[in-house]
């Protein structure tokens, strides 16, 4: 069996693109619709309630193009909303939180993870829990940089200004003071974190100035890759999997007792909407995927009925 609909990916603004890279990756036969709603982000410094009902808005709009399954890719909706969201409708909806928590706490070597995420994702410790579901004896040292989501929205992802507001943000967390004097982990040289997991998935766009300022010693773990994984078992297993998806063997093509999918009759497509600025958002969008996709449109979210 085979289902040709699209997946929805929906983000608070460019940062799911990053998980919109890994899913196409990972699964080219798939096509996508993704939502950017970049004219309400960052969600991170919003009231609980306002990430709700923006991302039940977006969903709304992806159930209504007829997805056949929902990646929540942005963190703090994940960590607010998705217990809400997932009782909303009747197709799988996938967060980013746990397949990025079970990669940290599998990766590290001594046992302490820190998370940089947004004040939301902080304040729900949806990280510090999944991290310690998988694994009690690790120490997690979560950390809100709310600073790094607006620079990521507006196109600044390299300079020297962005090496000081992210070597700012981060001197807290790796136990260094920053320009204040002010730090919230003063831990000695022998008990620092030797994994750092990018808790909004807007971050991996800064990774190559997050890398210079952690140093090598510091394994950097993102959410993308291990979602997009994820992805592909739940499609498996619910028989979603787009015609021409390739998995098993050449001798045995289906997989641990499922058939394979069908042979693929067209080509994947992907759509993006935003509902910010079009070409600000086609220029992330260029950086990622160069003239992959040119389908970027403008998208109004409807406010719930009451």
């Amino acid at each position: 069996m085979s289902d040709p609909r699209p997946i929805g990916v929906f983000d608070s603004g460019v940062g799911g693109l990053t998980v919109l890279r890994e899913i196409i990756r990972r699964l080219p036969a798939e096509s996508t619709i993704y939502v950017g709603d970049n004219a309400r982000a960052p969600y991170g410094t919003r009231s609980d309630d306002e990430v709700r009902r923006f991302s039940a808005q977006a969903l709304d709009a992806l159930a209504d193009r007829d997805v056949k399954a929902i990646v929540v890719a942005c963190n703090t909706s994940t960590a607010v909303a998705l217990r809400d969201l997932r009782a909303r409708y009747a197709l799988p909806v996938l967060g980013v939180v746990r397949p990025g928590a079970v990669t940290a706490a599998l990766s590290t070597r001594n046992r302490r993870v820190g998370v940089i995420a947004t004040p939301a994702t902080v304040r729900s410790h949806a990280y510090f829990n999944a991290i310690k579901d998988e694994n009690p004896a690790v120490e997690v040292y979560e950390h809100a940089t709310p600073s790094l989501v607006p620079m990521v929205e507006a196109g600044r992802l390299a300079g020297p200004d962005v090496q000081q507001a992210v070597s700012d943000e981060l001197a807290p967390l790796l136990g260094t003071r920053d320009a204040a004097g002010e730090f919230v982990f003063p831990l000695p040289a022998s008990a620092r974190i030797d994994t750092l997991l990018l808790g909004c998935t807007h971050y991996p766009l800064l990774q190559p100035v997050i890398a210079s300022v952690v140093g090598d010693r510091v394994a950097i773990v993102d959410s993308a890759t291990a979602t997009a994984s994820a992805l592909a078992e739940l499609l498996a297993v619910n028989a979603l999997e787009a015609p021409g998806t390739t998995r098993g063997t050449a001798a045995d093509p289906g997989r641990t007792g499922h058939d394979a999918p069908d042979e693929q009759d067209a080509e994947a497509v992907h759509v993006q909407h935003t509902t910010g600025d079009v070409a600000r958002f086609r220029s992330i969008a260029d950086r990622m995927f160069g003239t992959a996709f040119p389908d970027v449109t403008a998208i109004e979210l409807e406010e719930e009925a009451a």
